[in-house]
């Protein structure tokens, strides 16, 4: 079986938690250190957890101990912690997006690449039997050949919940950067590449208030986007309509609707891994449950980096960075066509992963994962 493969994980954050209850005790890989900006915090995680080393950023990333480093930090911090992870020639896995600009993931790319390393990033929820189900469906032809789909995510705002959300009202962050990788990596694995976008955004409020914990009635500033909305040119010639927003209460829309010319299929909440695929064909009165056919069966954080550390030449990671820079470039067009009023073209491709196969937990939990 050889020895389990050795994570680093930088940021202890809200997200750190889910990861962790993934990856510790896993069969095919140890969390041997932490490292957060707040030694405090990563002294309390690490106090958690037997074997674990509680390090400085700069310890974890250089240290013999570590493999691959989780990197769990802000989006503004992504690039940074990246390229130290490279830097030291270490594999890096990241939570989306890749970087908070599109030069910066290039960057990320080239050192991985001079260092003979891998980048892979999230969202992993693509990998769970929602997704993967609806796009064995579409790739069974159950709906004939598509037309064009669309993609809806709007919530009143992550400040209600969560106890600091200041980055994501802030540059480098903001709703696009943060939910759009789940409803683009998704449409990316579903509908194929994107080759140009069309993008309208705005900001409707100046401020917004915390909802929760300690800050709780404190104002913070809104220097981003909050509602963006615009129109994806896919590389075979469908359409992609697409709407997020942190402005609105609350949507009947499906999460992700595909039309194709016999039957319209709706797809579940790309945040999360599972969900019912549903279709409704032509001539038919009513919407049908499909079962799972694909996916790693109930999927939690982290399964995309056990993917990512089964995989090898012969079948590369799902979650990889080459799909992460597709989809940061998509998002990054989106906005450039707001702010410039025009058509923008895209530059980056990629090559779809392959399809996940039908995985129970019990063998995706198990060292090695299809």
């Amino acid at each position: 079986m050889g020895d389990a493969h050795r994570i680093g994980v930088v940021g202890l954050g809200v997200i750190s938690r889910a990861y962790l209850d993934t990856l510790v005790g896993h069969p095919a890989v140890r969390v041997t250190a932490v490292a957060d900006l707040d030694a405090s915090r990563s002294a309390a995680v690490a106090a958690e957890l037997p074997g674990v080393k509680a390090l400085t950023v700069e310890e974890l990333l250089s240290s013999p101990d570590v493999d691959t480093v989780l990197n769990l930090t802000v989006p503004a911090a992504h690039a940074e912690i990246a390229l130290g992870a490279t830097g030291h020639g270490k594999n890096v896995y990241g939570e989306k997006p890749l970087a908070a600009d599109l030069a910066d993931a290039h960057a990320v790319l080239e050192s991985a690449a001079k260092a003979g390393v891998r980048v892979g990033c999230a969202p992993d929820t693509v990998l769970g039997t929602g997704i993967q189900t609806a796009r064995a469906a579409l790739e069974a032809g159950i709906i004939g050949r598509p037309l064009f789909a669309s993609a809806v995510m709007i919530t009143p705002g992550h400040e209600r919940w969560h106890p600091h959300p200041d980055f994501y009202y802030t540059a480098g962050g903001g709703l696009l950067l943060d939910m759009g990788p789940y409803y683009l990596t998704s449409l990316v694995h579903l509908m194929g590449p994107v080759s140009a976008v069309i993008g309208a955004a705005g900001r409707l409020r100046a401020e917004r208030v915390i909802g929760s914990g300690p800050r709780a009635g404190e104002r913070i500033p809104v220097e981003v986007d909050t509602h963006v909305s615009g129109v994806l040119e896919h590389v075979g010639g469908t359409l992609t309509t697409i709407t997020t927003s942190f402005d609105g209460v609350a949507t009947t829309a499906a999460p992700i609707e595909i039309h194709g010319e016999s039957g319209t299929l709706a797809v579940p909440d790309p945040n999360g891994f599972d969900g019912e695929v549903r279709l409704f064909e032509l001539g038919a009165t009513h919407w049908r449950t499909l079962p799972s056919t694909a996916g790693y069966v109930g999927g939690t954080r982290g399964v995309g980096l056990l993917d990512f550390i089964a995989s090898d030449e012969r079948r590369p990671p799902r979650a990889n960075g080459d799909v992460a820079l597709h989809v940061l470039e998509t998002m990054s067009a989106l906005l450039r066509s707001s702010a410039e009023g025009r058509r923008v073209e895209l530059t980056t491709s990629v090559e779809l992963p392959v399809r996940v196969p039908l995985t129970a937990a019990e063998q995706w939990r198990a060292p090695t994962v299809p």
